[in-house]
């Protein structure tokens, strides 16, 4: 399978593990994941999130970065040229253009979220957080949200970045920033994490995270630990098969996998277990939902010792970890306009984050509460009241899972099983397990959540 189109190969196996895992862990790990864990029973959340993580999750990433490699361009026209290879419809591309579709529309809000992280950067190092009460962290944190101007700054700076990234290209951009920025995030991660364990209540944060209690878990917690499970490793939103076209032919697309999904599911525990010593230490609530970085923390921070060095390389950590997913997700889009258009990378990635720009006003004026931002109806079984609640919503919950479902099935059922096979290059007995999970619990097992979200099957909760 060949394209036009030479856009690279990674180095190395390390460079492609390094740069999925970036891609993997971001602020889906550090933000969402402890805060969603807090709302859905600890422990018991964490168990079926592994769950998701191990039986569903690696073998749809296996299938994505299998796409990529044997397509060799970007997610649509890499699907395209294998429907073709297996003489099926060339429609089947739509999974690729959704995953690309879905990454354009996470990263429309992500990198708003990411200007938080970035703006917290300095408003920790300025010791604005330091003896503040709780009262003046939340009015900190309502003016950012309420300042449109000031969001708009920070989106614009955090897309530029990207933009500036991507467009030095694969080696000189991608490759070389997470070959920094990926150990660098690590090691400022742990140090917060053995800071939380001296200063905080340890003890209580193991309890909560992995003590289950199921009886705080609902349904609807499965459905978000496999909608979370989705987004945390960049699944059915054309990272993966992106990233995959990049990869070398000898390179194990099994272990590469493996490797990158235990890495992101530490990275999310280590997290969890940074953030919530910090919060139990200080009395704080484990269910404060999307301000518990941006509220609980700050307040904690600002009582402890060392608060403001430690507040602000959390911080820094942040940033790192929204970066390396955030060019990660617009990869897809600036190769597509390679591909289509024959853009220079520099023009593509401009193109790129211009329009991700505008999209992302949406969110910022759905934070700054503008009339025309506002929505109130119900939709797939959730009730939004603004456009950021219906993009989250619609990506997290929807896209990417359906995402998930059309790859596996397009793997499993629709290319050829021997180039399937070829491509993968296992045993086999790991082949087969692989195959026929892809195949059949996959499928079923996502289909049954998205039906119950739905209202089409019910199950109690």
């Amino acid at each position: 399978m060949s394209t036009n189109v030479d856009h690279g190969q990674w180095s190395s196996r390390l460079a492609f593990i390094l740069a999925a895992t970036g891609s993997a862990v971001g602020l889906g790990n550090v933000w969402k994941f402890p805060y969603i864990m807090g709302e859905n029973g600890g422990g018991a959340f964490v168990i079926v999130y592994l769950v998701c993580i191990f039986a569903i999750g690696i073998p749809v990433m296996m299938a994505e970065v299998l796409i990529g490699r044997r397509g060799r361009q970007s997610p649509g026209n890499s699907v395209r040229a294998l429907a073709l290879e297996a003489k099926a419809s060339t429609k089947w591309s739509l999974v690729g253009w959704v995953g690309l579709i879905a990454g354009f529309l996470i990263l429309s809000f992500y990198a708003v979220i990411a200007g938080w992280a970035v703006s917290y950067i300095f408003e920790s190092a300025a010791g604005n957080f330091v003896g503040a009460s709780p009262e003046k962290i939340q009015t900190i944190f309502n003016d950012l949200q309420n300042d449109s101007s000031t969001l708009i700054l920070w989106t614009t700076i955090v897309l530029a970045v990207t933009g500036l990234i991507v467009g030095k290209g694969l080696k000189n951009g991608l490759e070389k920033a997470v070959t920094y920025a990926m150990p660098t995030m690590f090691l400022l991660l742990l140090i917060i994490a053995g800071y939380a364990a001296i200063n905080g209540d340890f003890a209580q944060t193991i309890r909560f995270m992995f003590y289950p209690d199921f009886s705080k878990l609902t349904f609807s917690g499965v459905l978000i630990a496999l909608g979370h499970a989705f987004f945390t490793l960049s699944l059915a939103s054309g990272a993966m098969m992106i990233y995959g076209a990049y990869l070398p032919q000898k390179t194990s697309i099994a272990q590469s996998v493996v490797a990158i999904a235990i890495a992101d599911t530490v990275i999310a525990l280590i997290a969890g277990m940074a953030i919530y010593p910090i919060v139990f230490g200080n009395g704080l609530e484990a269910t404060a939902g999307p301000g518990l970085v941006f509220v609980s923390l700050p307040i904690a921070f600002g009582q402890m010792w060392g608060g403001i060095v430690f507040g602000t390389i959390f911080f820094v950590m942040l940033g790192f970890a929204a970066f390396t997913s955030a060019i990660a997700m617009v990869e897809s889009a600036v190769a597509w306009l390679v591909e289509r258009l024959s853009f220079t990378r520099g023009k593509a990635a401009l193109t790129a984050v211009v329009s991700l720009w505008f999209v992302s006003m949406l969110t910022v004026f759905s934070f700054t509460g503008a009339e025309w931002a506002k929505l109130d109806f119900v939709f797939v079984g959730k009730h939004v009241s603004n456009y950021f609640e219906l993009i989250d919503h619609l990506t997290a919950d929807v896209l990417l899972p359906l995402g998930g479902l059309a790859t596996a099935i397009f793997v499993a059922w629709v290319m050829q099983k021997e180039a399937v096979a070829q491509e993968l290059n296992v045993s086999e007995k790991v082949f087969s397990v692989w195959y026929v999970t892809l195949r059949w619990f996959t499928p079923i097992a996502v289909l049954f959540v998205f039906l119950n979200l739905i209202g089409l099957v019910s199950f109690s909760s």
